[in-house]
């Protein structure tokens, strides 16, 4: 059972490794938030919640590292989705299932800054090569971009993708 916790964390955290090579390629939107983790995320959860959008799931990375005896900063991914968005994209292009529903990540750094994250949905465009679908993913990232405005505070982004 341990060997299998193992195995989740590094599978959870292996994503991290790859933020900088990410964020560089434009594949995330990141930004500051102005509040703590738990708080970004539950405003997150919030605002979704005000415009219908399901959430999945709310996994709490921090409490998976302390139930095997080890030590995270605060880290939170939220799980969420809109089938009217998203059904179409899986029509066209059924791998994108991968990425959805989408996910939201709020984590603290080492200097105690909080920051949001996300997958850029031009990233998810060109990632699964989506034709004709121009109008849904302006739609998503038009959407992305209120729910991430909203729990961070903040409309100021670090890194964003082209799209």
């Amino acid at each position: 059972m341990r060997a299998l916790f193992l195995l989740l964390g590094l599978f959870l955290a292996a994503p991290a490794l790859s933020v900088t090579a990410n964020a560089a390629d434009g594949e995330l939107v990141i930004r500051e938030s102005k509040y703590s983790v738990k708080e970004t995320i539950d405003r997150l959860a919030k605002e979704l919640a005000s415009k219908g959008v399901k959430v999945a799931a709310r996994i709490d990375h921090s409490a998976g590292a302390k139930s095997v005896g080890m030590e995270l900063k605060p880290a939170e991914v939220l799980v969420f989705g809109n089938p009217k968005l998203g059904t179409p994209l899986m029509q066209t292009a059924p791998m994108i299932g991968l990425d959805l529903p989408m996910k939201m990540l709020a984590w603290q750094d080492a200097n105690g800054k909080v920051w949001l994250a996300y997958t850029s949905a031009d990233a998810l465009m060109k990632r699964y090569g989506v034709k004709g679908k121009d109008q849904v993913f302006k739609t998503m990232a038009g959407a992305l971009d209120k729910f991430a405005t909203a729990a961070s505070g903040s409309s100021q982004v670090l890194q964003r993708g082209s799209h």
